[in-house]
């Protein structure tokens, strides 16, 4: 029997009790009952849903309500919660071994599989999240170019490495200052942030340091703040401004990465672009499959760089973990097959056209945009351009729209300016269901 034949969609009364009782517990052990911020509910506000089990494009709380699910583990269930192919492969590993800091030729199968399907990279280190990626990259990128200067974007996350939590600078292109307590503002006085899609900044920006620059760093397509795209023109002068000064393109696809398209967000450049590539890419989430594990990769020359044959450090005891891999194998198997990415993108098309589409015929003013497994909406009159642009959307509206789709048994991302993610086991009732309810929810208060 299927899932989807278990449970309606329709809300258990006392389902709130079950989550509050399992906060309160956290929260006496865990600081913010959380651990990961976002999980906490803080933007939205109320309590946290405590999940005990998903399957397909569904998950039940503690409480046995189910939601269909639109954040896949921040992305990377493509294939839905629970594949047959997937779980096989990772029982499979698990009897093996689980860990033996040795190497095995499962990693080199899986990077021979991110290499083939990204021309780009030529070479690949694995590691164990997307932080530990970004900050690696960055360090190699440092270690390669001899500069100590990166560039980073308002609004693009790369994980909580000190030198990447940075919010702008008080003038254009100035450095930035922290965002978290415990970084020293010596730390990131290297570290200038400018805005997304801002042409006569980032032209400043190299006028001004370009020889100091190491890297620029960047979400092709940002998720971290909903769904915000590089404009071909920022992105052609990026490329252009970047070689022409010596500084290493580093894209950060843990979130694209062979889930907004088969080659993620660079092929989408490289079809609008002549002989656009990056120099480095950072990897994670759906070459996990749902484990931890993530990568960064770029041409041999620069990856020579990395220790044991070069002078740059890096080293994770858990690196490669064999199930952790098997999983990631697994998961690219499943996405390679014909017709794969089709079916997703048109099923996410769907998703983001029906809820501008029902949201017209309530009178709210909602834009929305999508590319692969990968979405995003505003409530605005535009798509946002820019972190700015995001974080002047309606912000009370989302958060109305958020709970009263949870209500519902839909489960989007906690916070305005998250992406959401759609896998292969969504189907059309899932859809339909989903848009009916953000029918009922947009309906005048």
């Amino acid at each position: 029997m299927t899932v989807r034949t278990r449970q309606a969609h329709g809300v258990s009364t006392d389902s709130s009790r079950g989550n509050d009782a399992a906060f309160e517990r956290a929260q006496r052990v865990i600081p913010g009952g959380v651990n990961s911020p976002v999980r906490a509910f803080r933007a939205v506000g109320g309590t946290p849903r405590f999940i005990r089990r998903a399957e397909g494009p569904f998950m039940w709380d503690v409480q046995g309500q189910r939601y269909i699910d639109y954040i896949g583990s921040w992305g990377p269930m493509i294939l839905g919660h629970g594949h047959p192919a997937v779980l096989e492969a990772v029982m499979r590993a698990a009897h093996d071994g689980l860990s033996f800091g040795a190497p095995t030729l499962a990693e080199a199968e899986l990077v021979e599989a991110i290499v083939e399907l990204v021309p780009s990279v030529e070479q690949v280190r694995l590691v164990s999240s997307g932080t530990e990626a970004a900050m690696s990259a960055l360090r190699l990128a440092r270690g390669f170019t001899q500069r100590a200067r990166i560039v980073k974007f308002e609004g693009c996350y790369h994980g909580h490495a000190d030198a990447l939590l940075v919010k702008a600078g008080s003038g254009l292109a100035t450095f930035g200052h922290p965002t978290s307590a415990g970084v020293p503002p010596e730390v990131v006085q290297h570290t200038l942030v400018l805005e997304y899609n801002n042409l006569a900044q980032l032209d400043e920006a190299f006028a001004r340091h370009g020889s100091e620059i190491a890297c620029v760093m960047l979400e092709p397509i940002a998720g971290n703040m909903n769904f915000v795209r590089a404009s071909i023109p920022f992105m052609t002068r990026l490329r252009e401004l970047c070689t022409r000064h010596g500084a290493l393109l580093v894209f950060d696809e843990v979130m694209t990465g062979f889930r907004v398209a088969l080659g993620g967000a660079q092929s989408l450049y490289a079809r609008a672009i002549p002989g656009f590539a990056p120099d480095m890419s950072v990897f994670g989430k759906v070459i996990g499959g749902g484990m931890p594990l993530a990568a960064f990769g770029g041409t041999r020359e620069v990856m020579a760089q990395l220790a044991p044959l070069g002078p740059v450090y890096q080293a994770g005891t858990l690196s490669g973990n064999p199930v952790a891999t098997a999983c990631g194998l697994a998961t690219l198997r499943e996405i390679r097959k014909p017709g794969f990415f089709t079916a997703l993108a048109a099923q996410t098309r769907r998703l983001a056209e029906g809820l501008v589409a029902v949201a017209r015929a309530a009178g709210v003013p909602l834009v929305a945009d999508c590319e692969g497994g990968m979405f995003g909406f505003f409530f605005a009159d535009a798509l946002p351009q820019n972190y700015g642009a995001v974080m002047a959307s309606d912000q009370l509206r989302f958060n109305r729209f958020f709970h009263a789709m949870l209500e519902r048994g839909v489960y989007l991302a906690p916070a305005l300016y998250e992406a959401g993610f759609v896998s292969a086991a969504h189907g059309d009732a899932e859809i339909t269901a989903t848009l009916e309810a953000a029918r009922a929810a947009l309906q005048p208060e």
